[in-house]
């Protein structure tokens, strides 16, 4: 796809207003909008458009793309008063990098299916600093043509960019992703608690674990958050939780029992009546910091 073509984007959070930082920095015109004003403006100083609404965005786009926190997020800026539906033309291309429910993913297709508009769910993994640093895990559904057309988009977010089914299938993906690191987190949590309750340093212990078959990238990063005690959010508690409740709802729907994310969830939840859905996902370590301070 040539950079010619004009992009819009809405959402610029944490993950979204580096994403399409990334955009500009690639050559491509870019239209954005948010709900808050001030991150528009700074895309606005690095050459960005402003628009008053997600219709608007449309209107002056060729391709749309979207990260916002939920499941009704999306159904407002795509399907609600002011919304992409209003704007959109055929031919156009939509995609959403948000994390929602797969049936969400799938009432929104079929809306913009319906006016001739192609549509994938794109979800991605790899936090602020992935999305800094254009190196993103993105999770894709939809249509095989649809992904061809946005894939020299994503490699200007994303390194690692697998179409893996139809629609709703990234947002499944991206249930199996955030099983794999609140699981992981607790474990390594759990792991470096052990370690200093046993009077073993945590963070040789983290060294060693590091260099076998116990690695990985929740262990690299969360651990060293966890080792610092700085929970300053790459990916916020309450939007995993948020996540998880996708996780256990698609679980009930398939009948299937998944007893490891329901007790890290539990975690979550008692961490977000402390107050502190704003700290990184790797505050969960504090569960277990403030079990031994209690005991």
């Amino acid at each position: 796809m040539s950079t010619t073509q004009r992009l819009g984007f809405i959402g610029l959070g944490i993950m979204g207003k580096p994403m399409a930082h990334n955009l500009l920095q690639a050559g491509y015109r870019l239209t954005v909008y948010n709900r808050s004003r001030s991150p528009m403006d700074e895309l606005a100083a690095a050459g960005a458009a402003q628009a008053d609404s997600p219709q608007a965005v449309a209107e002056n786009s060729d391709v749309v793309l979207s990260c916002v926190s939920d499941s009704p997020d999306v159904e407002a800026i795509a399907l609600g008063t002011h919304g992409l539906i209003h704007g959109v033309r055929p031919g156009m291309l939509y995609i959403d990098m948000s994390t929602i429910a797969p049936a969400t993913a799938r009432k929104v297709f079929g809306a913009m299916q319906a006016k001739g508009v192609e549509m994938l769910d794109a979800p991605v993994s790899g936090g602020d600093i992935g999305a800094q640093q254009g190196t993103l895990s993105i999770m894709v559904g939809g249509d095989e043509p649809a992904f061809e057309r946005a894939l020299p988009i994503l490699q200007v977010l994303g390194k690692n960019i697998v179409h893996v089914g139809s629609t709703g299938a990234g947002q499944v993906t991206k249930a199996c992703n955030q099983i794999v690191v609140s699981v992981t987190a607790q474990a390594v949590a759990e792991a470096l608690m052990l370690a200093e309750q046993s009077g073993v340093d945590p963070a040789k212990v983290r060294a060693a674990l590091l260099g076998g078959f116990a690695a990985s990238r929740v262990l690299e990063v969360h651990g060293q958050r966890m080792l610092e005690g700085n929970y300053a959010p790459g990916f916020k508690l309450d939007l995993l939780r948020k996540d998880l409740n996708i996780v256990l709802q698609t679980a009930r729907e398939e009948h299937l029992p998944l007893l490891a994310a329901a007790q890290v969830s539990s975690l979550i939840d008692a961490l977000l009546a402390q107050g502190e859905g704003n700290l990184d996902t790797a505050a969960i370590a504090l569960i277990y910091q403030r079990l031994i301070t209690k005991s």
